[in-house]
């Protein structure tokens, strides 16, 4: 809290769930000057390798949680060995509109080949979000097929897409 303090910051309210081992910690933070919601790049770099040094600094035993960036700690893997399962569950959110909630490895390029699939099969994409924890890539997409929810054959239809596209193997270019 000190560290944000000093670049700045004013901690407007915090949120900690505990989900078995897992402690999640999410901070509403706004600029002391203004109460303004940060929006500058250069700060919010600032704000994530502040994160990342006190974590490493004052519980190094996360360092090999931190996922994919220059700074690992004090036993950065030699190789990532990642089997992540991936998890796909969709809504009737209404009428109009179902949720798509998926869960999987995070990869380049990972948003794209998700936007790829829902636009090839013609489902309309209306919102979503995207978050990353560690190495799990987490989204929640509000989507339809022609105005309407999707039906249960539709439903499958992507759930069956996304687990073939998302689930397959990379191959390397020169494998070939």
């Amino acid at each position: 809290m000190q560290a944000l303090k000093e670049l700045g910051l004013n901690v407007e309210r915090s949120r900690i769930t505990v989900e078995g081992p897992i402690t999640r910690k999410r901070f509403s933070i706004t600029r002391v000057d203004d109460g303004r919601k940060i929006e500058d790049p250069e700060l919010l770099e600032a704000i994530r390798l502040t994160i990342i040094n006190n974590m490493i600094e004052y519980h190094p035993e996360s360092s090999s949680l931190l996922a994919m960036g220059s700074a690992f700690g004090i036993q950065a893997p030699r190789k990532l060995d990642v089997d992540i399962a991936t998890h796909i569950r969709i809504i009737d959110e209404g009428p109009n509109e179902s949720l798509v909630l998926i869960e999987t490895a995070d990869r380049p390029g990972l948003l794209r080949e998700i936007v790829k699939i829902l636009t090839d099969i013609n489902v309309r994409f209306r919102s979503g979000e995207f978050d990353t924890e560690g190495l799990v890539a987490k989204s929640r997409f509000h989507v339809n097929y022609r105005g309407e929810a999707l039906s249960k054959s539709m439903k499958q239809v992507l759930s069956n897409c996304f687990q073939y596209y998302l689930r397959r193997p990379e191959t390397n270019v020169g494998s070939y």
